[in-house]
């Protein structure tokens, strides 16, 4: 818990940093890039997360494997590791790509569907978004085979259960209280 809070005011902190300097959107590239490599590379993970590896060597594991980004972000490297909160650096990443798509009015809506989603499926999910906000909405597509069918749409604190599991149980309760 501490280290969210940590990683959403370091993020707040970047946000306002690029907000200023005009880079926010480049950041934003950067930052999704950083998230989407430590989530996907559990060894980057365990080495920012390692106490045994020193700093110098992981600052250099990161500007190999970012040699491209934008000195705002690497300079969040910096900072992290002066700070010894490196291993925060996914978290921190994650954060403000959430607080920039909230500052854009942009939100992320998660779909979650038994079977990848058809374009079909796809069409009628954004029919219903459009009934719960008006903000511009990117999908996100989560499989779980345990819904059966039909889909479970999360966009912000607002959810609509349009699967076949949830109308089973509802029968079900439905059956066992007459």
């Amino acid at each position: 818990m501490a280290g969210t809070r940590a990683a959403i005011r370091y993020a707040k902190a970047v946000l306002s940093l690029a907000s200023q300097q005009k880079a926010a959107e480049a950041v934003s590239k950067d930052m999704k890039l950083i998230a989407t490599t430590i989530d996907e590379n559990e060894e980057l993970s365990q080495v920012l997360k390692s106490a045994i590896v020193k700093s110098d060597e992981k600052k250099a594991a990161l500007t190999q494997i970012f040699p491209k980004i934008n000195t705002i972000s690497s300079e969040l490297f910096n900072l992290l590791m002066s700070n010894k909160r490196i291993d925060i650096l996914g978290d921190v990443a994650t954060k403000y790509n959430q607080l920039f798509d909230v500052l854009n009015g942009k939100q992320i809506a998660q779909v979650t569907t038994a079977i990848p989603m058809t374009d079909d499926l796809e069409l009628k999910v954004l029919a219903k978004i459009k009934e719960l906000t008006s903000k511009a909405v990117e999908l996100e597509n989560i499989v779980d085979e345990s819904i059966l069918g039909g889909f479970i749409l999360r966009v912000g604190d607002k959810q609509y259960n349009a699967s076949i599991a949830n109308k089973l149980n509802k029968l079900k309760r439905e059956f066992t209280l007459n």
